[in-house]
C-alpha cells in the first residue's frame, strides 16, 4: 500500500491469546476420594463423573478454548490428598496449531502433588501437532515412596491420515518427577525445526510419527513389567525398571497405531477400566 510515495509497513494484528488455570485438590474420606477444593478460571474446566470405583475419583479436564494457539497460558494444579486416588484424563486429543513468525510458543504447566498413601494417574489422550507449532510444555509430579504414579504422555506430529507433515515445529517437552525431593524422572524432547525429517532419521525414529512415553512408579512396579513387556510385543516399543520406576517408549506410524499399543500398555498397569472418554 503506497501513500505520499512511501511503503507503509503493516504489523501484523495482535491475535486473542487464551488463558486458564485450574486447582483441583481430593481428599480421603472413609472408603472413597472426595472433593476437596476446585478452582477454576478462563479456557480451563474441569469435570467428575460419576464412578463406578468410590475409592477413585475421576477428573476431565476440558479446554473451552477448542485448542491451543501460540501465547496461549494454561496452567493446572493437582492436589491428590493423603489416603486418596485419582485419575485424570482429557475429554479429548488437544491440538497444537500453527504460530507466526516470531510468536511466544505456548506455555503449559502442570503439577501434581500426591502426598503419602496416595496414588494419582496421569492419562491426558494425544498431543496433536500441526505444522509451525510452537509449545513449552512442562509435568511436574512430587511423591514419596508409598505414593503411586502412572503417566502416558502421546505425541501425534501431524495427522498422518489428512497427509499432514510437520516441518516446522518448536517444541520443548518436559517430565520432571521427584520422590522425596530426590529427582526420579528428568525426560525432555526439544525439537526445532523440521519435525518430519528428524523422526526420518533411523536412530530417532525411523520414519515414525507418532510416540508415547510411560512412567509408572509403585511398590508393585517390578512385577507389572513382565505383563507391560508381553502387551507391546509385536510394536516398536521398550520397558525398562530403574529401582522403583517403569519407563516405557512407543513408536508408531500414525495415532490410530499408537493409541492400540498405548491401550494394551495401559491394561498391563491398570486394573480397573479406562476413563470412558478414552472409548469415545
Amino acid at each position: 500500500m503506497a501513500m505520499d510515495g512511501a511503503l507503509l509497513q503493516l504489523s501484523p494484528v495482535p491475535l486473542q491469546r487464551a488463558a486458564g488455570d485450574l486447582l483441583v485438590s481430593l481428599k480421603r474420606r472413609g472408603d472413597t476420594t472426595a472433593l476437596a477444593a476446585l478452582r477454576q478460571s478462563g479456557c480451563l474446566k474441569a469435570r467428575l463423573p460419576r464412578r463406578a470405583d468410590p475409592a477413585w475419583a475421576e477428573i476431565v479436564t476440558l479446554n473451552t478454548g477448542g485448542g491451543v494457539a501460540a501465547g496461549d497460558r494454561l496452567s493446572v494444579r493437582m492436589q491428590i490428598g493423603q489416603g486418596a486416588r485419582a485419575s485424570v484424563t482429557g475429554q479429548a486429543a488437544e491440538r497444537y496449531y500453527r504460530a507466526r513468525p516470531g510468536e511466544c510458543p505456548a506455555r503449559v504447566r502442570t503439577r501434581i502433588e500426591i502426598a503419602p498413601s496416595a496414588a494419582a494417574e496421569w492419562l491426558p489422550q494425544e498431543t496433536i501437532l500441526f505444522d509451525a507449532a510452537a509449545l513449552d510444555r512442562v509435568l511436574e509430579v512430587e511423591l514419596d515412596e508409598t505414593s503411586g504414579f502412572l503417566a502416558v504422555e502421546s505425541l501425534v506430529f501431524g495427522r498422518a491420515s489428512m497427509g499432514e507433515r510437520v516441518s516446522g515445529l518448536r517444541l520443548h517437552d518436559r517430565v520432571h518427577i521427584t520422590r522425596n525431593g530426590v529427582p526420579l524422572v528428568f525426560d525432555a524432547i526439544r525439537i526445532t525445526g523440521d519435525a518430519d525429517a528428524l523422526l526420518h532419521r533411523p536412530a530417532i525414529a525411523a520414519g515414525a510419527r507418532a510416540l508415547a512415553t510411560i512412567f509408572y512408579t509403585a511398590p508393585d512396579a517390578a512385577r507389572r513389567l513382565p505383563a507391560l513387556r508381553a502387551a507391546l510385543e509385536g510394536a516398536e516399543a521398550g520397558a525398562s525398571l530403574n529401582g522403583p520406576l517403569l519407563a516405557a517408549r512407543i513408536l508408531a506410524a500414525d495415532a490410530a497405531a499408537l493409541r492400540r499399543h498405548v491401550l494394551a500398555a495401559l491394561g498391563a498397569l491398570r486394573d480397573r477400566p479406562l476413563p470412558r472418554v478414552w472409548l469415545c
